[in-house]
């Protein structure tokens, strides 16, 4: 342990990582629990697969000249957002075709990016996209990680009764006045953007994994939505530090480590549930 407190010390780009999964535990318990709660996980999963489009399209026309200088970021955010517009009116409007078209917008996004990348010059290893590593976040990743944690805090705490009444019955919220369909359009951009930046940290595969395993683990023990957001935030930490120090100590990639450990506790915690309920019943 002194050996990875030393190396937090002494070098920057763990320094960065340590602070990057502490911020990121933010955006995680926050909009992980809305996604948990909501049952949404399958399109934030689909946002964060196309994601890899948007990588692809802005790698090729920066390495083409067509737009000098454009950053994989611009591009992820761009491909983000696009998608959860189209995936949350199609929820609204046609809920009879929401299957298909989340489904065409993951491996729709996932192919174009993987396009873009061969058609690039030189050489661009998908992995670096799909399985991100926080140990190369930058700088100026923690301060647009901050500034976006401190924007879903702010937006949760100023429109929390409205965001529990639309969470939990969307036509009760809407009878009350409740505009639950914005909500809802919000709530994926807000989460298309973090997912954009979250990718750098455990990349595009894995980001969905911890949108929901923290907050599922939460409810096993919350009794109220903003608890739950609390809980799902301590969960994130907690994983996200000992991922870091297990990868560090075990030279393993530090994303993968992270959702290895979230899965086998929410595992552990339903199990765990499950056994104390079937002797309840006895």
């Amino acid at each position: 342990m002194k050996d990875f407190i030393d190396a937090v010390i002494k070098f920057p780009f763990i320094r960065n990582a340590l602070i990057a999964g502490l911020l990121s535990s933010v955006l995680f318990g926050v909009l992980g629990t809305l996604v948990t709660v909501r049952r949404i996980a399958s399109l934030a999963g689909a946002v964060s697969h196309a994601v890899l489009g948007g990588i692809g399209m802005a790698l090729f026309l920066a390495a083409s000249g067509i737009i000098p200088g454009m950053s994989p970021l611009t591009g992820a955010f761009i491909f983000a957002v696009i998608s959860a517009l189209i995936i949350g009116f199609v929820s609204l409007k046609a809920k009879q075709r929401e299957d298909t078209v989340i489904n065409a917008i993951w491996v729709i996004g996932m192919s174009a990016g993987v396009l873009f990348m061969a058609k690039t010059p030189g050489y661009v290893d998908p992995g670096v996209y799909l399985f991100g590593n926080i140990l190369l976040i930058s700088t100026g990743d923690l301060y647009l990680m901050a500034v976006l944690g401190v924007i879903v805090i702010i937006l949760a705490w100023r429109f929390f009764p409205q965001i529990q009444a639309a969470s939990f019955d969307e036509e009760f919220a809407q009878v009350r006045g409740v505009p639950a369909g914005g909500i809802f359009i919000i709530l994926l951009i807000v989460a298309a953007a973090a997912i954009v930046l979250l990718q750098t940290f455990i990349g595009i595969v894995m980001v969905i994994a911890m949108l929901t395993l923290p907050s599922g683990t939460a409810g096993t023990w919350a009794k109220s939505l903003s608890m739950m957001m609390i809980i799902s935030c301590l969960f994130s930490a907690l994983f996200s530090v000992s991922g870091l120090y297990l990868g560090w100590v075990l030279d393993m990639p530090v994303g993968a480590v992270t959702v290895i450990i979230a899965g086998f506790f929410f595992l552990a915690v339903t199990g765990i549930r499950a056994l104390i309920r079937r002797r309840g019943r006895r």
